[in-house]
């Protein structure tokens, strides 16, 4: 009896390992407010896992830093990984290292530059970044009627998602209903609520006129409007958009500040790439690009996404 109540009690716990499952995660960066929400969502979702963890570090925009991470989630044996590039074009090396060690590895949020090319048991989550520069171009040529003067702060250069959010505006001022639109300025805020400000007060500084700012994110078109106002602008003579829908942002879209953002959903984000690693971790195939919608955002449907992200 003993030995059956031992044997029970072996394999009810070598059952429980069985289905045990640990996740590398590294962000590019803790101290962002979208990445925060999305590390947030993940780690929310595995809370109502069974036997799920995580273990999420910070590479703090340094890519070594994030490669070494990798590093260590193989050599400690995790079931998956799950990695927001900080350099998107430095993702082939990371797929490679994983691929190798034979464990699944999904990208999440920033495109990485082999995309195409994945290997097996890799996977990329995020939102397609063609919508999102295409729907706030879109909408800021609207307000304007076709016609104006437009300053771009774009984000980090060596992320795909600043790179196709710039070339969404290009593409969208090309269009017959928008080559009214002249593009008088256009340099990296890096995605930085204050690099944004910075960047908004040399361009004031330097007499540029224009009639729109359009940011690649909400944290760099949020600092554009802090120096804005900050120098005595109208508001109300000015259309600034973003990306994101933050939760700032949409304070700020409230206020009367903030013209337009898109809703990227950050914690489906971070949900959908758990998911994913967690399903490659079982051998299970899905696709290799999985896309969440973006949503334009303006003050008529505010209040819809106050509480998303």
């Amino acid at each position: 009896m003993k030995k059956f109540i031992l044997g029970t009690a072996m394999a009810l716990v070598m059952s429980t390992a069985a289905h045990a499952e640990t996740v590398g995660v590294s962000m590019a960066k803790f101290d962002d407010n979208f990445l925060t929400v999305l590390r947030n969502g993940m780690t929310d979702y595995a809370k109502t896992l069974s036997g799920v963890t995580l273990q999420v570090e910070d590479a703090q925009n340094d890519v070594s830093k994030q490669q070494s991470q990798i590093q260590n989630f193989i050599a400690s044996k995790v079931d998956a990984i799950v990695v927001n590039p900080v350099d998107t074009d430095a993702t082939t090396a990371m797929s490679k290292l994983a691929a190798d060690a034979g464990i699944p590895l999904v990208y999440v949020n920033r495109q990485p530059v082999n995309v195409d090319t994945l290997p097996d048991k890799q996977a990329f989550v995020a939102s397609n970044e063609q919508e999102s520069g295409t729907l706030e171009t879109e909408e800021i040529c609207r307000i304007l009627g076709g016609k104006g003067k437009a300053v771009v702060i774009m984000g980090e250069l060596s992320n795909q998602a600043a790179r196709m959010r710039t070339q969404d505006i290009h593409d969208v001022i090309k269009t017959d209903e928008c080559k009214g639109l002249e593009i008088v300025e256009e340099q990296t805020a890096n995605w930085d609520r204050t690099q944004g400000a910075d960047l908004m007060t040399n361009w004031l500084s330097s007499g540029i006129e224009f009639d729109a700012v359009i940011s690649n994110n909400d944290e760099m078109a949020i600092g554009a409007i802090q120096a804005l106002k900050a120098a005595g602008k109208d508001m109300t003579k000015v259309v600034v958009g973003g990306v994101d829908a933050t939760q700032d942002a949409l304070a700020a879209m409230q206020a009367g500040d903030l013209d337009v953002t898109v809703f990227q959903d950050a914690a489906g984000q971070g949900k959908g790439s758990l998911d994913a690693a967690l399903k490659l971790a079982k051998g299970e195939k899905i696709d290799k690009k999985v896309y969440i919608p973006f949503q334009l955002v303006t003050p008529a449907n505010v209040k819809d996404f106050v509480t998303k992200n």
